[in-house]
C-alpha cells in the first residue's frame, strides 16, 4: 500500500481547521482519516484535532486485533463515537468552544476490502481504471434537496447553502455514522478530502490529476488546482493506493 497526504490553509482562512492522519499496520493494511473543523475561537481546529487523534489511537492500536470485516466496522464506528463524545463534552464544558464540531471521513483497507465511515461533507472517492467514483453521500441540506428531487446535482454544486451540513462530530451527544464498503482491486486509489478541495475543483479535474500525475505528486497537484481556482477554504487530500500483492 502507498499513502500520501497534503493539507493547506488556503488563501483566505486565518488558521487551518482541517486535520488528517494516516498509517500502515504490520500486516500492511492501511487507514486514513480526514476532518474539517467548524466553530469560532479555535473551536474547529480543536474539534478536528481531537477527532483525528482519537481515530489514530483506535486504529493504530486496535486494528491488528480486528481480524475480519465486521470487527473492523465495529472498531471504526466505535472510534467515531468516542471522538464525538470527547468533542461534545469539551464543547459543553467550555463556553468559548460551544457549538464546535467537525466533519469526519475515515477508511481502512484490509482483507481485500475498503471500509468507510463518515459524517458531514468530507468525501471519499475511488479512482479505478481511469474513472472516479464518489463513495460517500454528503450529509447536507443541499444533498437532502437533491434526494427529494427539488435540486439537480449540478444545481447543488453551486447552491449558496451547499456548506450547511446536517451531521458533524461533537454537535450532539449521539452521532449517526454512515458506513460503506468496497472490494479492492489492484491499482485502486482512494481519495479522502475536505470540501475545500471539492468546492474548488470538479470531479473531472480530480480524475485528470490522478490520470496524469505520479501517485506521490497527485495530492500536491490537487491542492495546487484548488488554490488556483480561488482556494478560499482549508484544503486537504489524502491518497491510498492498492499494490498488486495486496488485493
Amino acid at each position: 500500500m502507498k499513502i500520501v497526504g497534503k493539507t493547506d490553509i488556503g488563501k483566505r482562512r486565518a488558521e487551518n481547521q482541517d486535520n488528517y492522519r494516516a498509517g500502515r499496520q504490520p500486516d500492511d493494511s492501511v487507514w486514513a482519516v480526514v476532518c474539517d473543523g467548524m466553530g469560532g475561537a479555535r473551536g474547529g481546529a480543536v474539534a478536528s484535532s481531537i477527532s483525528v487523534s482519537v481515530m489514530e489511537d483506535a486504529l493504530a492500536g486496535e486494528l491488528d486485533a480486528a481480524g475480519d470485516p465486521p470487527a473492523v466496522r465495529r472498531l471504526l464506528e466505535d472510534a467515531v463515537q468516542r471522538a464525538n463524545r470527547e468533542v461534545y463534552e469539551l464543547s459543553s464544558a467550555d463556553p468559548s468552544k460551544r457549538g464546535m464540531g467537525t466533519t469526519l471521513v475515515a477508511v481502512v483497507l484490509k482483507n481485500g476490502l475498503a471500509q468507510i465511515v463518515h459524517a458531514g461533507d468530507s468525501r471519499a472517492y475511488l479512482y479505478r481504471e481511469g474513472a472516479l467514483q464518489r463513495l460517500t453521500r454528503d450529509h447536507s441540506m443541499v444533498q437532502e434537496m437533491v434526494e427529494k428531487g427539488s435540486l439537480t446535482p449540478q444545481e447543488a454544486e453551486v447552491h449558496p447553502n451547499k456548506n450547511l451540513i446536517t451531521r458533524a462530530v461533537g454537535v450532539n451527544p449521539l452521532l449517526p455514522v454512515e458506513y460503506g464498503e468496497q472490494p479492492l482491486q489492484e491499482g485502486d486509489i482512494f481519495l479522502l478530502c475536505s470540501d475545500g478541495l471539492t468546492n474548488f475543483t470538479s470531479e473531472e479535474q480530480l480524475c485528470e490529476i490522478l490520470e496524469e500525475n505520479d501517485f506521490f505528486a497527485a495530492a500536491d497537484a490537487m491542492i495546487d488546482a484548488a488554490l488556483e481556482a480561488g482556494g478560499q477554504d482549508n484544503i486537504t487530500a489524502v491518497l491510498l493506493k492498492v499494490e498488486p500483492t495486496e488485493v
